[in-house]
């Protein structure tokens, strides 16, 4: 299996130990994601260190106050590593209010652009208030209109199976977090079911949203096996075959 999404640097205990332990759960691959300027190198470092461990860089749009254009040649930078795989993630979040929408939109549609130059898949956060569906809409027209040829992943998809269809015919990815473990979690598991084969991710997006079983606990990458068996589940296969087709689709996007 693979971790499409996880922040090794915020997750307890220390790295190699996080790393060891996933290896042992048969994680063979983890994607670690900076939020920020912070972040990025730590998350570059991560990936430079250990070989199971690849990067990717961006701006969180929980955080995009200030973002300009040095910010944007920070990333792009990053992305010339070879350890860096995708940009991101970034997107639009009006759950928070801790950035306007207006900085977010900025940072949005430039690391949609570095995306496109570095010929990188972008890892795209999106998140709305109970009842609202503005940010998802807006972020889908904002990629229609920006993105081609970009290759995208709704990572922590968390939204109406509706949203799942659409991103399916643009061909975008769905990667599936360990909220799709919990009991009132029902419209993320039946998204889960359309997605098809060949645009299904799994990941944990630790330390947050542990999975049903360590709910409660600091996730790590070790648990994205858990989100995976009741994936299967949701989606009426047998693990094995879930985790072959999860590896071949991060190989092929991420290019490791």
């Amino acid at each position: 299996m693979v971790d499409t999404d996880a922040h090794l640097t915020l997750c307890e205990p220390d790295e190699d130990e996080l790393i060891a332990t996933a290896g042992g759960a048969g994680v063979r691959r983890i994607l670690t994601v900076g939020l920020g300027e912070d972040s990025n190198p730590e998350a570059v470092r991560a990936a430079e260190e250990n070989d199971r461990v690849f990067a990717a860089v961006g701006r969180h749009p929980n955080s995009s106050g200030g973002f300009d254009e040095a910010a944007a040649e920070a990333i792009a930078e990053l992305a010339t590593r070879p350890v860096v795989v995708a940009i991101g993630e970034t997107g639009l979040d009006f759950y928070r209010e801790t950035s306007e929408p207006d900085d977010q939109r900025r940072a949005f549609a430039a690391q949609i652009s570095i995306a496109a130059a570095a010929r990188m898949p972008l890892v795209v956060h999106l998140r709305d208030p109970e009842g609202s569906e503005e940010a998802v809409a807006e972020a889908f027209d904002t990629l229609d209109r920006e993105a081609d040829g970009v290759p995208v992943i709704l990572h922590c998809f968390s939204t109406r199976p509706v949203w799942a269809e659409r991103a399916a015919e643009r061909g975008w990815y769905c990667s599936f977090a360990g909220n799709l473990t919990y009991p009132k979690a029902e419209p993320i598991r039946e998204a889960a079911a359309l997605v098809p084969d060949d645009l299904l991710l799994v990941e944990t997006d630790s330390p947050f949203l542990a999975p049903q079983p360590m709910r409660g606990k600091p996730n790590q990458p070790a648990n994205v096996v858990a989100t995976a068996e009741r994936l299967a589940e949701v989606r009426g296969v047998a693990y094995g075959e879930l985790e072959g087709t999860v590896e071949a689709n991060a190989a092929r996007v991420f290019g490791w």
